[in-house]
């Protein structure tokens, strides 16, 4: 016996542990009859929570251990049939090529393309949608403004991998298929579900690089709870989105070219007058306070001008609205209202294709 124990304590150390596994004693008991239960499709885009490390302690550059599928999910955690009739779709891009320039519209506009598919199968109640929490904001905004559906999409990832100790995936998935499942989601737009907070896709942004309470609504805080007993809703978004959204009924395979700057002390013009010399259509300058920007920028900005390009002002305070003040009014440029630069400058890319006024663009920063 003192061998075999001795034989234990050498090799334990170097097998490797498997996420999230569920001992057999800690399961509540399994609905047998599903049929009557919603049915939520979880759709992968990858991310963090699609992720294992081949050590339970590496939280930070991981990616090393084998990539988590959609089945995997389901097996891991069998609670969610509880919850749901869940099924998956592997969205995750299979072309290596494409894998590695990394992110790119023709990614998202494939996926919004499914979810408008989706939206109109009448067999499907809901909708998740994992994705890294890197993008994930400004992907789910843009799916907000293009998906033409009243049911309940959630966007949710998790700070730390899935094989990770004390990893937030599990929970936040479990929680955000249970808001998709649930009636008073409907109607909502799309949502943000992670650390139990319900965010609108529109105001949510990424505020800590590894910290799990990252994502918050930062100006008018989160609209409901995936708490343990129920999920619970506090009020309703009251800009446009989803059926709402003149944007809803497009299917966009590419977008016109808008960049994205940033007003800092002695920042140049020259780089404004690059990105229009190489076809910029649009420009969105992250103002610093109030959204200010520099004398080089707003010369470049007045050249770009010019040349039919549309300007919006944000400010990287990420808390308050750029408002209407006189000298805006009369440069002409475009109040982002209280999005952050990458909401801004996705909204500006969907408004360049109706129109390239510069007041009906505001019209749409006033509406969405």
């Amino acid at each position: 016996m003192k061998k075999v124990l001795a034989f234990l304590t050498l090799i334990l150390p170097f097998v490797p542990a498997q996420a999230q596994e569920i001992p057999a004693a800690g399961l509540p008991p399994i609905v047998q009859d599903q049929s009557k239960l919603p049915h939520v499709v979880i759709l992968s885009m990858g991310g963090t929570i699609a992720s294992r490390a081949k050590d339970r302690m590496n939280l930070t550059h991981y990616g090393d251990g084998p990539a988590v599928n959609p089945e995997d999910w389901l097996h891991d955690l069998p609670e969610l049939q509880n919850v749901a009739r869940v099924t998956t779709e592997d969205m995750r891009e299979k072309d290596k090529a494409a894998k590695k320039k990394g992110d790119n519209f023709a990614d998202i506009a494939r996926v919004a393309h499914r979810l408008n598919e989706i939206a109109k199968d009448p067999s499907i109640d809901g909708v998740v949608v994992t994705h890294g929490t890197n993008t994930m904001a400004e992907v789910a905004f843009y799916m907000n403004l293009v998906v033409d559906t009243d049911k309940p999409i959630v966007f949710v990832g998790s700070q730390r991998p899935w094989s990770g100790i004390s990893g937030d995936g599990p929970l936040n998935l479990y929680d955000a298929v249970r808001v998709a499942a649930d009636p008073a989601a409907k109607g909502l737009g799309v949502l943000h579900c992670m650390n139990q907070y319900i965010n609108t896709a529109r105001d949510v942004t990424k505020t800590s690089a590894y910290r799990v309470q990252t994502f918050k609504g930062i100006d008018v805080g989160a609209i409901g709870f995936a708490d343990p007993d129920k999920v619970k809703f506090y009020r309703a978004p009251s800009r446009k989105h989803t059926t709402e959204s003149e944007f809803a009924r497009t299917d966009l395979k590419q977008l016109p070219t808008v960049e994205a700057f940033y007003a800092y002390t002695e920042a140049p013009g020259y780089v404004i007058d690059a990105a229009v010399k190489h076809g910029a259509k649009g420009l969105v300058i992250d103002g610093y306070g109030a959204g200010a920007i520099t004398a080089s920028e707003t010369a470049a900005v007045k050249r770009a001008q010019k040349k039919g390009v549309v300007v919006v002002i944000t400010t990287r305070t990420r808390s308050g609205r750029v408002q209407e003040v006189p000298q805006r009014l009369k440069a002409h440029f475009v109040n982002g209202d209280n999005l952050p630069p990458e909401k801004a400058r996705l909204l500006l890319q969907l408004a360049l294709t109706k129109t390239k006024d510069w007041t009906k663009v505001q019209q749409y920063f006033d509406t969405y």
